[in-house]
């Protein structure tokens, strides 16, 4: 059963559940203590040492369900194959009439009956698996199916392709080819024995595809989504189609969590400073020295604020769009963001995202700022609405291509945005192979830029602004 619990946390990291080792061994505790034969009594008693968040729970309990509460396989034979199986099993008919009306019966009597003249059909009578076949023993075939499923290593399905592959590994591992040479036998023969026995073999063919379907939804879904995640996340944005795009959003917003729950635990252990041992003392005089209360020495900090350039070009627009998303999606770890979009011109931006969603916001944006770009113009619009507010504690961010059709580029501009703010932040989308290539100004940019990237898939936005979260603190 540890292992079983293994596996089940196995499952729910593959659905996107966090847990760490020494949850896993709370886990286990708690397994240990409620047992398991009461499932519902276990399901809360792991679900409070597992999830830890309601979307969590949610996404446990529906894991939990598919993974404990398996049905036994049915190894009946179909009811429209087998009409009087009900009223045999309700008594209604007398034994040697249900023998008569029950195709199984006839069936076992039939393969008994050839295997008089067939010794291998005869040793595979005797086998455990037809003769759990014959009584439709569901415990025991159901054990077998789990068991052959590990042994097959069936935890690690990834793709739909692969299910041939381990139902065909877990039929040989519970005997089906003993089952199958024996029907060879039998067709050589024209044996009338011969529909008996294919009728067990199919029956046992259904189950197992059932077993290893379900498997693949079980433990193949959360690793589905993760490979999608991991293609979607490096894959260049402009070449996303458009109805990949809800995933992309989602994606987004999960690694703006991710960042957020690791950045904000860092600000709350940093900003509790070092102990004022005079003011302590003192405070404990009323005590009688006594030291109840502690205090803090706390040095006071002008709060940082990221200034976010972004080109709204037509080239450009849809890293724009991301870049926005995963800035707004930050507000909680974020310093104060203040937003300008440009391409022919430059405004500032920061009050739509007040004023509408995110989504929302940025189509207003590319619609009212969108066109031919002008970076020399739009720097000049940048320095009369925001460069005497830029100081040491001042990030600027820039995302755009450099491509200034020609235009004058405004270096100096740059220069004194480079000389003000703590930090300038140069994001292209463009292969650093294309930088300085036909009118693109890059490469004079660089020159007022501490930090320069090609930035232009989600892992790559991702990592810069990890490291943008890391210097702001």
């Amino acid at each position: 059963m540890p292992a079983n619990l293994v596996n089940f946390i196995q499952v729910l990291r593959s659905h996107d559940v966090r847990v760490s080792p020494a949850e896993t061994l709370d886990a286990m505790h708690v397994a240990t203590t409620l047992g398991y034969r009461d499932r519902v009594r276990l399901r809360d008693g792991l679900g409070m040492a597992l999830a830890k968040t309601p979307a969590e729970e949610t996404v446990f309990n529906r894991c939990f369900d598919s993974y404990f509460n398996r049905g036994l396989a049915d190894f009946s034979l179909d009811p429209e194959d087998n009409p009087g199986e009900e009223q045999a099993e309700a008594g209604e008919q007398e034994p040697g009439d249900a023998a008569e009306a029950d195709p199984s019966t006839s069936d076992a009597a039939a393969l008994e009956a050839a295997a008089l003249n067939n010794p291998e059909l005869a040793a595979v009578m005797n086998s455990d698996l037809m003769q759990a076949l014959l009584n439709n023993d569901r415990n025991v075939l159901t054990m077998a199916m789990t068991q052959a499923g590990e042994g097959a290593g069936l935890q690690q399905i990834q793709m739909f392709t692969q299910k041939g592959q381990y139902t065909r590994k877990m039929l040989d591992a519970m005997g089906e080819q003993q089952l199958r040479g024996a029907i060879i036998e039998l067709e050589r023969a024209a044996d009338p024995a011969l529909a008996s026995l294919q009728r067990y073999r199919d029956l046992l063919r259904e189950q197992v595809r059932d077993f290893v379907d379900r498997e693949y939804l079980l433990h193949a879904e959360g690793r589905n989504q993760q490979f999608m995640e991991d293609v979607l996340s490096k894959t260049r944005l402009s070449n996303i189609e458009h109805s990949y795009l809800h995933r992309v959003h989602e994606l987004v917003r999960k690694m703006a969590r991710k960042l957020a729950a690791r950045h904000a635990r860092k600000r709350r252990q940093y900003r509790r400073g070092h102990l004022d041992m005079p003011r302590t003392m003192r405070r404990g005089i009323a005590n009688d020295g006594v030291m109840f209360n502690t205090y803090w020495r706390q040095v006071k900090r002008e709060k940082p604020q990221l200034l976010a350039i972004c080109d709204v070009s037509g080239s450009v627009a849809a890293y724009a769009k991301f870049l926005l998303l995963f800035l707004y999606s930050l507000q909680d770890v974020l310093p104060k963001v203040r937003s300008f979009a440009f391409s022919g011109q430059l405004g500032e931006v920061s009050d739509l995202f007040d004023e509408h969603p995110v989504e929302k916001a940025i189509e207003i944006v590319n619609w009212k700022y969108g066109g031919a770009t002008d970076y020399g113009k739009s720097l000049e619009d940048f320095a009369r609405l925001a460069l005497d507010d830029i100081n040491n504690n001042t990030t600027v961010l820039i995302l755009g291509d450099a491509r200034n059709n020609n235009g004058d580029p405004r270096i100096d501009i740059m220069r004194s945005v480079y000389q003000r703010a703590k930090q300038v932040i140069w994001l292209n989308p463009e292969s650093r192979r294309a930088w300085g290539t036909g009118d693109s100004e890059m490469f004079r940019y660089l020159s007022a830029c501490h930090f320069s990237a090609e930035c232009n898939n989600l892992k790559q936005l991702e990592r810069v602004v990890d490291q943008l979260l890391k210097s702001t603190r």
